[in-house]
């Protein structure tokens, strides 16, 4: 999206911007190396939990029913909101280096089954509230209850061209017991275990929508899909100082901010998050 960096500073200074502090407070015993989702963790903004709809039913998620992040009222459709700046910070050495990305979540089909192989069918009364073409829309398998690990399981789902049917790469199970890891990081797949998201099908950018799941081998334990949007990646690396990610400066492009966006974080420990506050500033500037 090309920008007029003047007329976007010149907003900023006349105040059309909105800085906001949050908070994350994990209780859970993350591992080391596996990605961690911290919208379930409490503080400011509260805690969001995957189990509050009907089992394989799509759920809305937006910032005037679930909270997440605050980044400013809705400024309709005459103008539009950025991401200008992003800071992060730890006081606690013990998970760090700590890579964190910041996502609009949009959508999640809660309550899928670990001890079922017949294909667990979804349903899509509801779509995505923005993004609606799919574009860049990415899986992400979130831990409800824990399991044994190393089953595997595939998604069917319809791409950002609209296309049905289409199946996502096999994903291995990890072990993680801690609800909010993400189920497929760091497992012997053929694709990067450090990606939080499921690979899709050669060829295709994006998700519009889940259709079914089915696990390749029965263990315990539930997971929840997830359809968010990455904005911004960032790393913590010390505990001296924050650390800044000024987008108009450290940015290919600055991502727009929809009415009604959620956001919030996964984050990339190594090691374990438990007892610890991970905290940063997020800015937005409209024009």
């Amino acid at each position: 999206m090309t920008l007029n960096v003047k007329k976007l500073v010149d907003a900023e200074l006349a105040g059309q911007a909105k800085e906001s502090h949050w908070v994350k407070n994990v209780t859970q015993v993350t591992t080391a190396g596996l990605w961690y989702d911290l919208t379930g963790s409490a503080g400011n903004p509260r805690a969001k939990q995957w189990f509050d709809a009907a089992p394989l039913t799509a759920a809305q998620i937006t910032q005037a029913t679930d909270g997440g992040i605050y980044h400013g009222a809705n400024i309709g459709s005459t103008q539009s909101k950025y991401l200008r700046f992003l800071r992060v910070a730890c006081n606690t050495a013990t998970p760090l280096p700590m890579t964190l990305m910041l996502c609009d979540y949009l959508l999640y089909y809660p309550t899928i089954e670990d001890g079922t192989t017949d294909p667990q069918v979804m349903t899509n009364t509801n779509t995505l509230p923005r993004y609606t073409n799919g574009n860049g829309v990415q899986m992400m398998a979130v831990t409800i209850s824990s399991r044994t690990g190393g089953q595997q399981f595939s998604v069917s789902y319809t791409n950002q061209a609209g296309v049905a049917g289409r199946t996502s790469q096999i994903v291995t199970q990890n072990a993680a017991a801690a609800p909010g890891t993400i189920t497929t990081c760091a497992t012997a797949n053929s694709f990067s275990p450090l990606s939080p998201f499921i690979p899709l099908q050669d060829g295709d950018s994006g998700v519009r929508s889940v259709e079914s799941v089915t696990m390749l081998g029965a263990d315990t334990g539930f997971f929840a899909i997830v359809l968010v949007k990455p904005l911004a990646t960032t790393m913590i690396r010390g505990i001296d100082a924050p650390y800044d990610k000024d987008m108009l400066l450290f940015a290919n492009e600055l991502e727009r901010v929809y009415d009604d966006a959620y956001l919030s974080l996964v984050a990339l420990p190594n090691g374990s998050l438990s007892g610890l506050a991970v905290r940063g500033t997020l800015k937005t500037v409209w024009n």
